[in-house]
């Protein structure tokens, strides 16, 4: 088993592969506008498939034994239906809402990493996750009450929740696939099954970009290896009620991309959610008693 690093080079790692994710659903959400979720997921995977297996190849790759490769397989397909599904919800709504309600998959993954991984959950952790949950209740308020509810939104709404729950299995599955995988084989694998998965279904739904939502679709695959491998690489070295807050700050960046790339309004419920997930993301990475074990 790996060591685990007791300093901030795990949550520096983290905090760089959330901003890459973050600038990566802006390119996929100007994608899958174009072309659709799913034609812009399957090229993302299979481009970013292409980057990965390449350079580990040149580190060395080993084919992984039976165990790995069946992690290796769950969550590619864990994957390819979580950013399906979160891809279209972009669609639906604006990306940093998007965003700021699929944080509910941290705060089960708390949970689902105390049951399946045997990690003691710190009040600390679960204060941090809970004031960070609050953070996306005053956002997704600020937004029903301003808005119409359509029947876009509801889909938009649903599908995002469908992701969170992936998402929230995702985080498990990264922590087991960390402890026994490098992080160039975990992206090759992640990239590559996922791709494969979603491949089945060309024939019927693909439709091909043209050059520049191609290149914005290259674009985000270089920036989903490259997170990939960070947080890959973090998991690795540090619990995951650790790193699991500092997802909050990926609504930050999500704020920012949303302004930018697509002059969406940042508001004021939206800032007031943003502080209450940056205090969040603070509290969360601080150490504190575990909670008592039940009997």
């Amino acid at each position: 088993m790996r060591h685990r690093s007791p300093h901030i080079l795990p949550i520096l790692a983290t905090l760089a592969g959330v901003a890459a994710l973050s600038l990566m659903d802006a390119f996929m959400k100007g994608a899958s506008l174009a072309i659709g979720a799913y034609s812009a997921s399957l090229l993302r995977s299979l481009i970013g498939a292409a980057i990965a297996a390449p350079l580990w190849v040149g580190a060395g790759a080993r084919w992984p034994d039976r165990a790995v490769l069946k992690l290796h397989l769950l969550r590619g397909i864990v994957s390819a239906f979580m950013a399906l599904t979160f891809f279209f919800a972009l669609t639906k709504l604006r990306l940093a809402e998007a965003i700021a309600i699929s944080f509910v998959a941290p705060l089960i993954a708390l949970y689902l990493a105390h049951v399946l991984l045997g990690e003691t959950i710190r009040r600390i952790a679960i204060v941090g996750s809970i004031l960070g949950f609050a953070g996306t209740l005053v956002i997704i308020g600020g937004r029903v009450g301003r808005d119409t509810f359509d029947a876009d939104i509801a889909m938009g709404l649903f599908s995002i929740l469908v992701s969170a729950m992936l998402y929230a299995w995702n985080f498990v599955i990264i922590r087991q696939q960390s402890r026994v995988a490098g992080p160039l084989e975990v992206a090759t694998f992640h990239s590559g099954v996922g791709g494969a998965i979603m491949l089945v279904a060309a024939p019927f739904f693909l439709v091909l970009p043209d050059w520049a939502v191609l290149g914005d679709i290259a674009v985000a695959s270089v920036l989903t290896v490259f997170g990939a491998m960070a947080i890959a690489w973090a998991y690795a070295r540090a619990e995951t009620q650790v790193l699991v807050p500092l997802e909050y700050s990926g609504f930050l960046w999500a704020t920012l991309f949303g302004w930018l790339f697509f002059a969406e309004e940042v508001t004021a419920t939206t800032l007031l959610g943003t502080s209450l997930i940056v205090l969040g993301c603070w509290l969360g990475t601080r150490r504190g008693r575990p909670l008592p074990e039940s009997s």
